[in-house]
């Protein structure tokens, strides 16, 4: 990402708009609607910040040296922060995450409201992390385990209700060719993206 992106109010990344690309952009420019997109990568300030750079096959081969570190899990390894992080966003709107509550057959309900002064909405994310620090198996710090999107008025409080997967708390087990839980205990975690999740909770997963 350039120096100029400290230069202007936002950056608007519009990825592959298609035949409507156009009115839906001029949309968005004029307030119409409420860009909603939420970043699937992350975005370094500078190239070398990347925790991944060879990225051009050798002979035809292309080595994966980050193991199970792709993309934002390799970020979290390392002290140097992205331009953009992953799941970051914004629109027209503020919000405030009240609470997160977690039922025993595991949905997340996540309160926000819109505390802005005009309609929006959000994409409200939920990360989970082994609270282990001595894993036998190696994992990432903590990542995304569901979203889901909500639409709110001005002052509005809404529920994000979200589930979370058995697949979210497994690992690949080479000796059984199948996916395998790892019970214990996780720190659940919501929020509008990686960089900002002001809501905690813990949770017990048995296998």
């Amino acid at each position: 990402m350039g120096p100029g992106r400290e230069d202007v109010a936002a950056v608007l990344l519009t990825w592959f708009p298609g035949q409507e690309g156009g009115a839906a952009l001029a949309d968005v420019l004029l307030g119409g609607e409420e860009p909603g997109g939420r970043l699937p990568t992350t975005w370094p300030a500078r190239l070398e910040d990347a925790p991944v750079t060879r990225v051009t096959p050798e002979d035809g081969v292309l080595p994966y040296d980050e193991g199970i570190l792709v993309g934002y899990r390799a970020w979290q390894e390392q002290d140097t922060a992205p331009a953009y992080p992953f799941g970051h966003g914004l629109g027209y709107t503020r919000w405030t995450y009240e609470h997160m509550e977690l039922d025993e057959d595991r949905p997340v309900r996540v309160r926000v409201r819109n505390s802005g002064d005009r309609p929006g909405r959000e994409v409200v994310q939920v990360y989970v992390a082994p609270t282990a620090t001595d894993q036998a198996v190696e994992r990432p710090r903590m990542w995304l385990a569901g979203f889901a999107n909500v639409a709110a008025e001005p002052g509005e409080t809404v529920t994000a209700e979200i589930g979370l997967p058995e697949r979210a708390f497994q690992v690949w087990d080479e000796s059984r060719s199948a996916w395998s839980t790892l019970p214990g205990g996780y720190t659940v975690r919501a929020g509008s993206g990686l960089a900002a999740l002001p809501l905690t909770a813990t949770m017990d997963v048995t296998s």
